[in-house]
């Protein structure tokens, strides 16, 4: 069974994957353990779709590790992907952005729980609208 949400958040460890490839290629890292968290990058997106419980915690750990090995990117890193993750990753989002993402999978569960799309990217925009003015 497809699952889009999943499937939404792996193509965003895709795109982030080539970014610390990238890095890595312009020789901006100066470390040799670089090669050691591509591989550990790897496995998650491996095991993501098999087992998420259990590779939650990886994926927390390698979003952490982005910011504190990468500083230089960090604000490349998917803020979708700080959420979906969880944990010590919710130490680099705002309070208001952790109530935005709170009201969003509210949505998504009532979506799923009544039988109705939804699509992430759209009621995400749609929350980030600012609240219609009251004054003409």
């Amino acid at each position: 069974m497809a699952n889009p949400h999943l499937d939404h958040h792996i193509v965003l460890l895709n795109h982030l994957r080539t970014i610390l490839v990238a890095l890595g290629e312009a020789e901006q890292i100066l470390d040799a353990s670089h090669a050691n968290f591509l591989e550990r990058y790897d496995e998650l997106l491996a095991e993501l779709p098999v087992d998420f419980e259990r590779s939650q915690y990886l994926g927390q750990e390698l979003i952490s590790q982005i910011f504190q090995r990468y500083p230089q990117i960090a604000h490349l890193v998917p803020r979708d992907l700080l959420w979906f993750f969880g944990g010590d990753c919710l130490h680099f989002m705002p309070d208001e952005e952790i109530e935005l993402y709170q009201q969003l999978d509210e949505r998504r569960f009532y979506a799923g729980k009544n039988d109705e799309p939804f699509d992430w990217n759209q009621e995400k925009q749609l929350l980030a609208m600012p609240a219609p003015s009251s004054r003409h």
